[in-house]
């Protein structure tokens, strides 16, 4: 059996050959798709199996065990080729930059997963200066023309159901409700793989002492705690992927919508929301709504994290984790009424905004009228007042900001200390299977309680951007019923009618009847 064969009976699962490319190159670069260098990799790993067989003298049975390998290699590689199916098989240089849409909408599940779809443009960026046209386009899915009749097919589908409720927000659920469920899949599996760290790490500690439960035990929770490792760091890169994507669509759906009730807005209303306003419903209020998503997934999993971590602290350590809960459970009630300070001086604050870009668009389209009349001094006090107006309530949300980042920071430092005064007090032993795992438990929940006062920040932002746009889309709209068709003649096509009119230029009279 030769290397060919070799190769064929790998690759025998492979489409490749059939469009005329070589499949395969040495040093890595003449394809971009995953498979491929998967297939590299399954070859190389044959040829080392190889090289350590023919190193043992006794090798009876080295050609059937060199058949199975090659049985179990060809599998893998036809399980990777299936998830791949959908991957483009193209050369570097063969991109067309006006029609050249993300490999993200063409990529497989193995692309998908590590992110390998990324590396062409990766690539491209290492060798020269990203431009425009080196940047792809967005899947047809991700785009605005998209997402806004989805939206608005969703929003009158419960018009017709319920015609007395009509929520943007839950439509907007309703229209992604797929993906969120996604990449909440993605989120717990992650809460899932990081709360078997700390059990892993016991069950480590314990074979290190002598109580091995099995033989070869210790290589199996090393190689377990590897891919668990493994699986988390997929699953939180997923996560956050998914939820800014789902992110980028709510912020396109919300700027067109906005953008299309700036067409119909009443005269009245457009004295309410001026020019700033509704540049900063678009540019603020719709990012702040397009990152809801990401950290309404952050809200739950910090619970599901604290109440896991609850239950391995008490299997760990027993009665003194109701004094880590007692800190935690302060902690979070500290932080009540900033939480509630907070949202009250961002809503003035959005306002204080407002007020200011509404002076200064006012200034710089009356520009001639403010040098005329000398008014620029006027002008300037006015809007340096509402900078600092602006400047003040800022510092305010900052500050309050501040103080919550301090509080939680320090959070995962009184749990501890107060764990170990409770196990000191109450006479619980202490030792190296029951430290440690009460440690990297405790390190399991730094995260997420240090995270809470974003996670508080992020939702009162929404809920302030939230209020201000749909404030602004229930404002009232020019009525159509109001344009009236004086044209009684239905044979007459055009727009405009002329009888019996005169037309000249200057010093020169032609006269003309129609």
């Amino acid at each position: 059996m030769n290397m060919e064969d070799i190769w064929s009976m790998i690759c025998g699962y492979s489409g490749y050959f059939e469009s005329g490319i070589k499949p395969f190159s040495h040093d890595f670069m003449l394809l971009r798709d995953p498979s491929t260098r998967f297939t590299h990799l399954l070859v190389i790993c044959f040829d080392v199996h190889l090289g350590f067989r023919g190193r043992i003298k006794e090798n009876r049975h080295c050609f059937s065990s060199n058949l199975v390998v090659i049985r179990t290699l060809s599998r893998i590689h036809m399980v990777v080729s299936r998830f791949n199916r959908k991957s483009s098989v193209e050369t570097a240089n063969d991109i067309d930059s006006s029609s050249y849409v993300t490999p993200f909408s063409k990529a497989g599940f193995f692309s998908r997963m590590t992110f390998w779809w990324l590396n062409p443009l990766i690539k491209r960026g290492k060798e020269k200066t990203l431009e425009d046209e080196d940047v792809p386009m967005l899947r047809e899915l991700d785009r605005a023309e998209t997402c806004y009749p989805m939206f608005v097919k969703e929003m009158n589908r419960q018009k017709q159901k319920e015609p007395s409720s009509e929520s943007v927000l839950w439509t907007i659920v309703l229209c992604h409700w797929r993906e969120i469920l996604i990449s909440g899949l993605f989120a717990f599996l992650m809460v899932l793989s990081q709360a078997a760290s700390p059990l892993l790490l016991s069950a480590f500690i314990s074979v290190a002492e002598g109580n091995e439960t099995f033989k070869y035990e210790g290589y199996v929770l090393a190689i377990s705690l590897f891919l668990i490792k493994i699986i988390e760091s997929f699953s939180q890169r997923q996560w956050y992927f998914r939820s800014r994507l789902i992110g980028m669509r709510v912020k396109s759906l919300l700027s067109t919508c906005i953008y299309k009730k700036l067409l119909k807005l009443s005269n009245v209303a457009k004295l309410t929301h001026s020019g700033g306003e509704i540049m900063n419903y678009v540019t603020v209020d719709a990012y702040r709504i397009g990152e809801l998503p990401f950290w309404f997934h952050q809200t739950w999993t910090t619970s599901i994290q604290l109440c896991i971590a609850s239950v391995i602290l008490f299997h760990t350590i027993g009665l003194a984790t109701i004094a880590s809960l007692v800190v935690i459970v302060l902690t979070l009630l500290c932080n009540t009424p900033l939480a509630k300070l907070q949202h009250k001086f961002q809503t003035k604050l959005m306002v204080a905004q407002d007020e200011r870009l509404k002076a200064s668009s006012e200034a710089l389209v009356n520009m001639k009228v403010l040098k005329l009349y000398a008014w620029e001094t006027h002008f300037k006090i006015v809007i340096d007042k509402l900078r600092n107006l602006e400047l003040k309530l800022l510092s305010s949300v900052q500050l309050r900001k501040a103080y919550n980042i301090f509080l939680f920071w320090t959070a995962p430092i009184l749990p501890t200390a107060a764990s170990f005064w409770a196990c000191y007090f109450l006479k619980i032993p202490l030792h190296a299977n029951n430290v440690f795992t009460f440690l990297a438990t405790l390190r399991l929940v730094q995260e997420p309680i240090t995270a809470i006062p974003d996670v508080v920040g992020a939702i009162i932002q929404s809920n302030v951007a939230y209020s201000r746009i749909l404030k602004f889309l229930q404002a009232p709209e020019l009525q159509s019923e109001d344009l009236r068709n004086r044209n009684s003649d239905d044979n007459i096509l055009g727009s405009i009618l002329i009888k019996y009119a005169d037309f000249s230029w200057e010093g020169i009279m032609n006269q003309g009847q129609h």
